[in-house]
């Protein structure tokens, strides 16, 4: 009776068993259906797996510890040491895959000068089938899909006379380094394919695509999917917030290539753009070199080719800008496929040897996020015995981003990089970036950077003075006066608000209008020994008169010739007086009713500004030029 009791209890018991294992096989049968109808929406875009392949799988899955001996750059400078709590996911690409099948898309085109569109209108939101599935949108925390073809080819802006140049069987080999943080795929993907699909393969070593500590979700297992499938595609994670100086820095470590090519993750390449900086690089190692930028359109997708030649400059307060120069061409119109120097390059694409890289000791450590990294480079590069050219064959098209690839929590992260590069590469000229950057000044009162190793640096590659670079590299460059109560903030009496000048009219110049007085420097003007009063961070706007209006127009490149721009202040009045016109400057708010010496001044009476006036003892034409700070040095 026992023994029949217990062979019912252990039936009854393997009768469980059973039923809990058919219940999981029916479960993992439900789980890989569910998976496969989940992941249905991303077939359009991501390449089709193989047979019984992960969608994951380990084996892509290298970690890697920053103090390996491969993250070291040599030439004991270690820019890296900073990373060494970091850990680093490293995602090799599988060899041997195809790319999805191309399809070329449209762009409006606007050619300097062209009055239409060249082409046809914008390729769909959606086009090529390569959208993403709304559901995955929400899901990976991403809302902005596809703009259009991952595969477009750019209009045709080079010169004809880049056509005939003939490069070398030999040049170096490239990685193209493409940093990032959050960016969209309609940028990211776009930018990728690009490059694979204009880059000669011979040439192109691989691309290293470097993650910025990422948190939407299509950055993370979807795009290693993807990136797995394009040969020469590399992908590493970094676990620890770099910006892009550490995060480039981290790109350059890893990198195979002989040249390495920095590359926001946001362009798009025209055919024919690596070859010219190739061959530039490898004419000479120490040359660091920039493509044209031309600009799409995000929302438009209207296309603008940059007029040559176009050149990097920055002004006093360390803010960077492109130039044109048009008037070179003029000068000499078979400059058309000739490389010009530059005094700074953006960084949004440079090609740069990797080794002169290194031993100019790479990307300042010290600098946070991003911001004034390609002036510190710029100038170092100058300064240390290499030099900075735009090659007008190679060019790029940047689109137009809705936000930059790195935020501030707030402005003082900017400012400490520019007081860096202040404090490093400027000399007593840095007491002028300081007067015109109040938060810059009050910053570096309150903190000391620590900038002693960039300094050794300096002594150690036996760099030039700041003078030798503004007298030699950059002498168009107006270096102010900045003379004690003929400089500063220009304040009136009468209205309690400053001289200023809207920056959308640009630097061609416009009306003076009187507003609140910011404190931080960006109304700054100087008046100089020629009787110029110069206008800006930059100093290339000087004070002028049209009829009764006060104006700002380019100054002169030589001495004034002219009388109309020359003026004279009486600091016992306090009167600012036309050199031409024996007239006084008096200052009128919006609405104000200055008294009218002619039609002219009809037409902007109740626009406010400043005007030419009789002079008189009125406190509207008293002003004060008010120096906000006393740098050290000064």
């Amino acid at each position: 009776m026992r023994l029949w009791g217990r062979a019912a209890v252990l039936r009854r018991m393997l009768c469980l068993w059973l039923l809990l294992l058919g219940f999981t096989l029916v479960i993992l049968v439900l789980s890989d259906v569910f998976s496969r109808d989940g992941l249905h929406s991303l077939q359009r875009h991501v390449p089709a797996r193989r047979p019984f392949q992960r969608f994951w799988p380990p084996d892509m899955e290298v970690i890697v510890d920053s103090r390996d001996p491969a993250l070291e750059l040599g030439f004991d400078l270690a820019p890296l040491k900073s990373l060494q709590e970091d850990q680093l996911l490293f995602v090799p690409s599988s060899q041997g895959s195809k790319s999805p099948q191309q399809k070329r898309g449209n762009y409006k085109v606007l050619l300097p000068g062209a009055n239409k569109d060249a082409t046809a209108p914008a390729p769909p939101a959606h086009g090529d089938g390569q959208g993403m599935d709304k559901d995955v949108e929400l899901k990976s925390g991403f809302n902005e899909g596809f703009s259009g073809s991952l595969h477009r080819r750019l209009p045709e802006a080079r010169s004809p006379a880049c056509f005939g140049e003939q490069y070398s069987e030999t040049l170096p080999s490239a990685s193209v380094i493409i940093c990032f943080h959050d960016e969209a795929w309609s940028a990211l993907l776009p930018t990728v394919h690009s490059v694979l699909e204009t880059a000669p393969g011979q040439y192109l070593q691989e691309v290293l695509l470097v993650d910025d500590q990422s948190q939407h979700g299509h950055l993370k297992g979807v795009l290693s999917q993807y990136m797995a499938h394009l040969d020469k595609v590399r992908l590493i994670r970094s676990s620890k917030r770099l910006g892009v100086t550490g995060c480039r820095t981290l790109g350059a470590a890893r990198a195979a290539g002989e040249v390495l090519v920095f590359m926001d993750s946001h362009y798009e390449c025209h055919k024919g753009w690596l070859e010219p900086l190739l061959e530039r690089v490898a004419q000479d190692r120490t040359r660091v070199v920039s493509p044209i930028i031309d600009v799409i359109d995000r929302q438009t997708f209207q296309y603008n080719a940059t007029q040559w030649p176009v050149r990097g400059v920055f002004d006093w307060r360390l803010d960077f800008y492109w130039e044109s120069n048009p008037q070179l061409h003029d000068q000499d119109p078979d400059m058309d496929d000739k490389p010009a120097e530059s005094p700074a390059l953006g960084g949004e694409v440079l090609a740069i040897d990797r080794r002169f890289f290194q031993s100019v000791g790479a990307y300042d450590p010290g600098m946070l996020l991003w911001g004034a990294e390609q002036i510190e480079l710029s100038i170092r590069v100058w300064s240390c015995g290499g030099s900075l050219e735009v090659v007008p064959c190679s060019r790029v098209a940047h689109v137009n981003h809705h936000k930059p690839p790195y935020t501030f929590p707030d402005q003082e992260q900017l400012q400490r990089n520019k007081i860096r590069v202040a404090d490093t590469w400027m000399d007593a000229y840095r007491k002028i970036f300081y007067r015109r950057d109040t938060l810059a000044h009050f910053i570096r009162q309150s903190e000391s950077p620590n900038v002693a190793d960039r300094l050794q640096l300096k002594r150690s590659l036996g760099c030039k003075n700041f003078h030798w670079y503004l007298t030699t590299v950059y002498p168009q460059l107006y270096i102010p006066q900045d003379r004690p109560g003929l400089s500063g903030e220009l304040y009136n009496v009468g209205t309690g608000s400053c001289a200023d000048y809207s920056r959308e009219q640009g630097l061609q110049g416009g009306p003076m209008i009187v507003a609140p007085c910011s404190g931080t420097g960006s109304q700054h003007c100087d008046l100089n020994f020629e009787g110029e009063v110069r206008w800006g961070p930059m100093g290339a706007l000087c004070l002028d008169a049209k009829l009764e209006r006060v104006i700002l127009s380019p100054c002169p490149i030589q001495r004034p010739t002219t009388s109309r721009i020359q003026w004279k202040f009486i600091k016992l009045s306090g009167q600012l007086v036309h050199q031409q016109s024996q007239l006084c400057v008096e200052a009128v708010k919006e609405g104000g009713l200055p008294q009218s010496r002619g039609k002219e001044v009809n037409t902007h009476m109740n626009t406010g500004g400043l005007f030419l006036r009789p002079c008189a003892h009125h406190n509207r034409q008293q002003w004060h030029f008010e120096q906000l700070v006393t740098p050290k040095g000064a």
